[in-house]
């Protein structure tokens, strides 16, 4: 039996949408299915974690309406953070029983990931303890927010690669007060694209999470049917 990561790709979908297909794929991991990464983007939408708190929102929801952001309530651990086009999300599907039983083990080996993935650019990221995420310096690249049910992994990641940074100044990112964001194209002083930083990011999860490669990967919206990619 292999042990190859199952890749889906889903393009721009809205968070709900999103949401229940993680779901579909979360029954399938625990039936059986290969552990499986979703790869996708959201449209503008602050996302609420099971840690929120109502001060780290500057502004009432119509507000953030009125600027085009959905405010989604979630059951991810964290408190709120912001996605959109550009940010490259990434949903792990993983049955933790075929790796280690250990939540703490897993969000580092998450941070793992994406500090390698910064590597791969030449950018020194790190831990900031005890907050969960990545940071380059005193500003931070990725967000980290999982839920796991029966030891299946639900919700994930976001790097910031070429997205807009001015929207996480409408809140206070993850609850932490006094810093900022930052992004591969922020730091690298050059344009750095979904398709340049994809690649990295799956090779990442390939060495930490110990996969042998990529097993047949699907592409797909969330309200179809996925198709195998030729």
């Amino acid at each position: 039996m292999t042990n190859k990561l199952r890749l889906i790709r889903l393009g721009l979908v809205p968070y709900q949408e999103a949401l229940q297909f993680q779901e579909k794929i979360h029954a399938e991991v625990l039936s059986g299915a290969p552990d499986t990464l979703i790869l996708l983007q959201h449209p503008p939408v602050l996302t609420l974690g099971a840690s929120f708190h109502e001060q780290n929102l500057l502004f009432k929801p119509d507000d953030y309406a009125r600027r085009g952001i959905e405010v989604a309530p979630t059951r991810r651990g964290g408190d709120v953070t912001y996605h959109g086009p550009g940010q490259q999300v990434a949903y792990p599907i993983f049955n933790l029983a075929k790796h280690k039983q250990d939540l703490h083990w897993y969000l580092r080996g998450l941070e793992e990931a994406l500090i390698q993935t910064c590597g791969a650019f030449g950018l020194s990221a790190r831990r900031f303890a005890p907050h969960t995420g990545v940071w380059i310096g005193d500003r931070k690249i990725a967000a980290i927010g999982i839920q796991a049910r029966k030891w299946v992994s639900m919700h994930g990641i976001a790097l910031n690669v070429e997205n807009d940074l001015k929207p996480f100044q409408l809140i206070v990112p993850c609850g932490i007060q006094g810093y900022g964001v930052t992004s591969l194209t922020e730091e690298l002083e050059r344009h750095v694209s979904l398709e340049e930083a994809e690649p990295k990011l799956i090779q990442a999860f390939i060495e930490v999470f110990g996969f042998e490669g990529v097993g047949p990967s699907l592409a797909g919206e969330a309200s179809l049917p996925l198709k195998h990619e030729s």
